[in-house]
């Protein structure tokens, strides 16, 4: 039977598996942060974007499946998470965009398909905005474009567990273990006015997008995520059934599938 671990009390008493041992990994510096990030297996390159207050170590259900597939896996800490650091200027996700790209260059990867949950998929767009030639397509799952695409807020216990468990990565791996709550405002600043792109910017992104949430998603309307899939030029919509924003923990299977489905298209 396939692992389900959908009210994440799995994660609450095992946590996520551990990340394979990297072929590479490392720090580049970048705009005021050092940013970590590991390298694991050999082929086209697919890189992974954690979401809010996560880190790399997120897709410990992911990195294994990618690399057995063929590909290149890269996985990176965004700045001020995990073991990445910070400056004092405000978050953006074009920041984090270019911090994106200068892995890409230290690791001399030209063009890599974005697998991005939450903040990662929005990462994922801007950087696809920015710089389209380096970019074979976005997996983007469960983000908003705008603030018209997020649900009111309603705590749940899976949120807890799932927040639970980033405060404990974050103590574990963080140089500045104590500002887990100066981290959480300074992302919720962002988030607040951010991502705000227009209907025209979006029909502008000409890299594929594969538009994807979990049906039960806490955060993310999917009418929304509808909107996305039909003003983007090159874009799917596909609706994880029974699953959350969490889905890459609850049924990695089902998310992994998804998501090897996706790169079979974009890294032929």
């Amino acid at each position: 039977m396939a692992f389900r671990d959908d009210d994440l009390t799995y994660l609450e008493s095992h946590g996520i598996p551990p990340l394979p041992a990297p072929d590479e990994q490392g720090f580049v510096e970048n705009q005021g942060a050092r940013i970590w990030y590991a390298s694991h297996g050999s082929g086209p390159a697919v890189i992974l974007l954690h979401g809010g207050m996560g880190n790399g170590g997120n897709w410990g259900y992911q990195v294994p499946a990618i690399v057995d597939a063929g590909y290149r896996a890269v996985v990176i800490d965004s700045r001020g998470h995990g073991r990445s650091t910070r400056d004092a200027r405000d978050y953006s996700y074009q920041l984090m965009a270019a911090d994106t790209r200068a892995v890409m260059d230290r690791l001399q990867i030209h063009k890599a398909a974005i697998i991005g949950w939450s903040d990662g998929a929005d990462t994922g767009l801007i950087l696809a905005q920015e710089t389209p030639e380096r970019v074979a397509g976005v997996f983007f799952f469960a983000c908003n474009v705008d603030n018209s695409g997020t649900r009111p807020f309603e705590f749940t216990p899976v949120i807890g567990r799932i927040w639970q468990q980033h405060q404990k990565d974050y103590a574990a791996r963080s140089t500045t273990p104590g500002d887990f709550e100066a981290l959480s405002a300074a992302v919720e600043a962002m988030q607040r006015t951010q991502p705000n792109l227009s209907a025209a910017e979006l029909a502008a992104i000409s890299v594929p997008v594969a538009v994807v949430l979990g049906e039960h998603d806490e955060f993310i309307r999917q009418e929304h995520m509808a909107y996305l899939a039909e003003t983007l030029p090159d874009a799917t919509l596909s609706i994880l059934p029974g699953l959350s924003h969490f889905a890459p923990l609850q049924r990695p299977d089902v998310f992994d599938d998804a998501v090897l489905a996706f790169l079979s298209g974009v890294l032929r």
